[in-house]
């Protein structure tokens, strides 16, 4: 995915999603502006329809999301303004960098709903409240219910790692070191 940085540096993000579904000029608009609202400490992930070209957010959108305390935005579509959102240094994740704007072709549709996702044969849903956790490797979206769950186990597998690390460094061959710490 995209980023003003595109694969430079370390940036990592996690927070709730605070959702933004665009959708054709024909269905029902939602009053007001979803940048307004964007809570602290949230990701803002928007999803646009696949066949849309046009940006769905650029660097003003960064700007009120910046001074609202987000901190960072995943948009299933293009994004624009590189060059603004590259100044600004608020993370953003997305598809394609675009130029149009959203305007002509979608409208915000739905802000704090289920959004799927759909990416060749896989499909996510993203809820309002889940995490959106980000850095270089991509995008993952980790359910709220899910939370007390996976970070024993995620923290269960850090600790495996390092151990296999330090034996393969000090010169175990790799699967024994995988058999004996995972």
């Amino acid at each position: 995915m995209w980023s003003p940085t595109r694969q430079a540096g370390s940036t990592k993000i996690i927070g709730q999603a605070y959702t933004v579904r665009y959708g054709g000029l024909d269905e029902q608009g939602v009053e007001g502006h979803y940048i307004d609202n964007v809570p602290q400490n949230s990701v803002i992930f928007i999803s646009a329809p696949d066949h849309i070209t046009n940006a769905v957010y650029g660097g003003l959108m960064s700007t009120r999301a910046k001074v609202r305390g987000a901190v960072g935005a995943v948009i299933d579509g293009r994004f624009r303004d590189l060059e603004e959102q590259r100044g600004l240094g608020f993370p953003i994740w997305a598809k394609e960098p675009g130029t149009a704007p959203p305007y002509p072709v979608v409208k915000v549709t739905g802000i704090n709903v289920p959004l799927t996702i759909s990416e060749g044969s896989d499909r996510v849903t993203v809820k309002p409240g889940d995490y959106i956790i980000a850095d270089l490797n991509g995008v993952v979206c980790l359910p709220a219910d899910l939370v007390d769950s996976v970070i024993p186990l995620m923290e269960r597998q850090a600790d495996a790692d390092e151990k296999v690390r330090g034996a393969v460094l000090g010169g175990m061959g790799f699967v024994e070191a995988v058999g004996l710490f995972r």
